[in-house]
């Protein structure tokens, strides 16, 4: 098996393994079963579990970002509607199937204190998103401080749907944020 083939298999498995049971509850032994890797290849692939760990949420913040911008620059309209545009993919994403809550706050959860390359990946992947949602509030002719107040809407509708189960969350965020652009 290709080198590039078993990389894509192994964080394939991995990023669905972990999303699914959490980091911890998964081994590197149940990666190479369901992955159909070797154990000796998955060692050379990723040396060690904070290696595919770490991996696996770049390549998470790639596609997640990556995904946001799309459906975002898909918008028509004013630019104030594009930073709402922010909420109504969110909630796109808390109503799929799988949706399990934010991988990033879930690592954080669990390794955030153990493992201080998963806590920088986070803390990267968190400060990426605000510096997104900035972007689109200066474009919207919005005061800078609305930024904040704008994430923690988003970070908290992550969190409050994944306990929830339910995708409205980024509903009420949406009104959060509309009052607050309307206020400015």
């Amino acid at each position: 098996m290709e080198l590039a083939a078993a990389e894509t298999r192994l964080l394939d498995t991995a990023e669905r393994l972990f999303y699914e049971r959490g980091i911890q509850a998964v081994g590197m032994d149940q990666v190479r079963t369901a992955s159909g890797v070797s154990l000796k290849r998955l060692y050379q692939v990723f040396p060690s579990k904070s290696a595919l760990v770490l991996a696996c949420l770049e390549r998470r913040d790639r596609r997640w970002r990556e995904r946001l911008a799309a459906y975002v620059d898909g918008t028509a309209g004013a630019a104030g509607e594009r930073v709402l545009a922010v909420y109504d993919w969110l909630y796109a994403w808390f109503a799929e199937p799988d949706f399990r809550g934010c991988a990033f706050i879930n690592s954080f959860g669990e390794l955030g204190a153990v493992d201080p390359a998963v806590a920088d990946t986070v803390r990267a992947h968190k400060a990426a998103f605000g510096a997104y949602l900035a972007d689109l509030v200066a474009a919207a002719g919005a005061p800078e401080e609305t930024v904040g107040p704008l994430v923690l809407l988003a970070e908290g509708a992550m969190t409050t749907a994944a306990i929830s189960g339910s995708p409205e969350p980024a509903r009420q965020a949406r009104l959060g944020a509309a009052r607050l652009l309307a206020a400015t």
